[in-house]
């Protein structure tokens, strides 16, 4: 076993921010790969995915939260307190801006829960998506992020084209305690793989749909098993589940389309992701008001 190096660093950082904010994104792009869902619809993420970033002087695992956000639904309330409880759990914390929308008022909702961890916990502000703006643009914006609160840090980043991505590793590193490995090399998530294929079944649902359903779908994946007669192929049965009965036509579409739609897209990303071939098996399912209702959200795994 190779020993590991002197002054060697391991822990956690968290990214939050509004919905929508970059987190996900940049999390995939320090990991270097996709291990959390993107989607230009708010509240995408709904677990908390770890993604691993190794190096030879740091072992860096990112916790990807959901965005906090005031709560409607007994759904927006769990996934708050999953931020509020992974804050008080990392080692530094990254606070993402995107850099093309003005400082608001959930940015500084934020930024009061975070002063509450900031004395213990060092807190980074980040301004992200900064491929989208131009360079006075960034600069004012990281104006007016140092006016919402004290940073142990700033750094603008584009988690699209690359830009600072290392710097703000180094940045995050730097925070880590001395220590060993967390996790074997290699290893870019310790999520389990049905969650990943869900999570990527619902970022195909989520394309193209309107903006009231978004927060209604939750998948679910039943099994994962190898085909019998063809070492090769993995079934995977999963239910994409909706709030109300007449939201089911605009997953399905006009005879199926857009449930076809869906799966092709899963398919490719969750082949990618499992290195074999799949045969998925979509089918939508109604969970009445299942964002509000304490016994469905746990049978949908919140």
């Amino acid at each position: 076993m190779t020993s590991t190096p002197e002054g060697y660093r391991s822990g956690f950082a968290c990214f939050v921010g509004r919905p929508n904010a970059g987190k996900s994104t940049l999390t995939n792009a320090l990991v270097g790969t996709k291990v959390a869902i993107t989607s230009s619809k708010p509240q995408t993420t709904r677990h908390t995915i770890r993604g691993i970033v190794h190096r030879p002087d740091a072992q860096l695992v990112i916790v990807d939260t959901p965005g906090l956000h005031r709560p409607r639904t007994l759904l927006g309330q769990r996934l708050n307190d999953l931020v509020r409880e992974t804050w008080s759990e990392v080692d530094v914390v990254g606070f993402c801006v995107p850099a093309d929308q003005k400082v608001g008022p959930g940015d500084k909702f934020i930024a009061a829960e975070l002063e509450k961890v900031a004395q213990r916990t060092p807190v980074v502000g980040i301004v992200t998506k900064t491929d989208l703006v131009p360079r006075e643009r960034v600069a004012e914006q990281l104006l007016a992020l140092q006016q919402v609160m004290a940073f142990a840090d700033l750094v603008p980043v584009s988690a699209v084209d690359g830009f600072q991505v290392n710097v703000l590793a180094d940045l995050l590193v730097d925070r880590l305690p001395h220590g060993q490995p967390l996790y074997p090399d290699g290893e870019l998530t310790d999520e389990p793989e049905a969650t990943l294929v869900a999570e990527l079944i619902r970022e195909a649902a989520l394309e193209g749909v309107r903006d009231e359903l978004p927060h209604s779908i939750a998948v679910v994946v039943e099994e994962m098993l190898p085909r019998e007669d063809r070492a090769d192929l993995l079934d995977v049965h999963a239910n994409i589940y909706i709030e109300r009965p007449s939201q089911k036509p605009i997953i399905i579409g006009r005879g199926g389309e857009r449930l076809r739609q869906v799966g092709g897209t899963a398919r490719r990303h969750i082949e990618k992701l499992l290195g074999c071939r799949i045969y998925l098996d979509l089918h939508v399912k109604v969970a009445k008001d299942w964002q509000r209702d304490p016994k469905q959200l746990r049978r949908l795994g919140f």
